[in-house]
């Protein structure tokens, strides 16, 4: 960490995978080495489309909503809602009462915005004219209107931000949060991210690109990261939203919190727009310049938690970049996509709080799946069964199309910091 620089801890953490949208839940599944992964029932919009996907648990928007605005919201707005509001009591704050409105932030990751309201109004036009296009269209599918619909129900009346850089969009909204209450903007920012890309459109564009995992006849062995059997990634929905706080603040209203948000790094591949580099530079370049970040040496390192989504070009690339980085030293690692499914611009985010939790609980969660490791991704796996290990400091890995690629370096609360 930079001389002088403020320290920020994770205090609250809400997530709806799934697993469901219990944290607690969602972290013994991971250690239990379950899958969440399923065939779409019958009705769901991909169903026939999909043969595995991860999907969120229902939420009534009249829950987190007034109810003359639940249905002008769309789902992906609803499930970044559901997780804030867990965070937040998870972190026992309510603005206003427990810290300034203005002196807290929210930064919230979306990729695709609001596809179930777009795809509707859409036929909507087609089939009945100009006049059955909602007036609500744009406050309902947005991007930012999670970032927004969060900010006014809470009172947040400080920064507010929504970040897009696909599948590292969760992880980038967790900087962030560092770097504004390390500047002095924010003492408490509600952070993550959420997506709903369950929908034909989507699901087939993915299919026709041949991203998605193909021919598993059960659908909880379709993601496999780093597995030699892997033939590509688990399209998911969900949300995660992480409460992070200034120490001094936290430590002010007796909440130690998960873990420290100690660093971040970003680097850009510059080489593909769906690829990324085969040699994992840009992957590596980002976790070098997080440890540099946190101040602290890959010997440090415990444990990685690992982008890994189970694509062929993308898990080898990473496996690269992670010796790269950490040579002789080999921390554990594991991916909890095997049992969510690939989250996109949420994934960061709920693999952020995995690994809070990682750190807090001593329990490192294994790869599902990862039955028999490709030699081309040779490192020190996490799989079978949880470890147990004080992993001290961990990394937090996420990358995307086009070429994103982000880091965050974690500490456990018994760091320098905190004594």
């Amino acid at each position: 960490m930079r001389p002088g620089a403020r320290s920020a801890t994770v205090t609250g953490i809400g997530v709806l995978t799934p697993f469901g949208a219990d944290a607690a839940g969602f972290f013994d599944a991971l250690c239990a080495g379950r899958s969440g992964l399923r065939t779409p029932p019958g009705g769901h919009p991909v169903a026939g489309i999909l043969d595995a996907a991860g999907l969120a648990p229902d939420v009534d928007p009249a829950r987190v909503l007034p109810p003359s605005e639940a249905r002008r919201v769309d789902r992906f707005v609803v499930l970044a809602m559901a997780a804030a509001d867990a965070a937040l009591a998870d972190a026992g704050i309510q603005v206003g009462r427990d810290v300034d409105p203005a002196r807290t932030a929210v930064v919230l990751a979306n990729a695709f915005g609001g596809l179930a309201t777009f795809e509707a109004e859409v036929l909507a036009r087609r089939e009945q004219g100009r006049t059955a296009v909602t007036p609500y269209l744009l406050a309902a599918m947005l991007p930012n209107m999670a970032t927004a619909r969060i900010a006014i129900k809470h009172g947040v009346r400080g920064y507010s931000s929504t970040i897009s850089t696909a599948c590292a969009s969760g992880g980038y909204a967790v900087a962030e949060a560092l770097r504004l209450i390390r500047e002095g903007l924010a003492d408490v920012v509600v952070c993550g991210g959420a997506e709903a890309p369950l929908l034909p459109t989507a699901a087939t564009t993915f299919l026709n690109s041949r991203a998605l995992a193909g021919g598993w006849a059960d659908p909880t062995e379709a993601s496999r990261p780093f597995d030699r059997r892997r033939n590509g990634f688990v399209l998911g929905e969900g949300a995660g939203v992480l409460v992070v706080e200034r120490v001094e603040h936290a430590r002010a209203r007796g909440r130690p919190g998960y873990a420290e948000v100690a660093g971040w790094g970003v680097a850009t591949d510059a080489y593909h727009p769906t690829a990324p580099r085969k040699d994992g530079t840009g992957a590596a370049d980002a976790m070098r310049l997080a440890l540099a970040d946190a101040g602290v040496g890959p010997e440090d390192v415990g444990y990685v938690n690992a982008h890994g989504t189970g694509t062929k070009l993308g898990d080898a690339a990473e496996a690269r970049a992670i010796r790269a980085v950490f040579g002789d030293h080999a921390p554990a690692v594991s991916s909890i996509k095997g049992g969510t499914g690939h989250l996109l611009a949420a994934a960061g985010a709920v693999e952020a709080a995995a690994t809070a939790m990682a750190l807090r609980e001593g329990v490192l969660p294994p790869t599902v799946n990862l039955d028999d490791p490709d030699p081309e991704c040779e490192l020190d796996h996490v799989r079978k069964s949880a470890r147990e290990a004080d992993a001290g400091v961990a990394l937090s890995n996420s990358f995307a199309f086009g070429g994103h690629n982000i880091s965050l370096v974690l500490k456990g609360t018994g760091g320098p910091s905190w004594t």
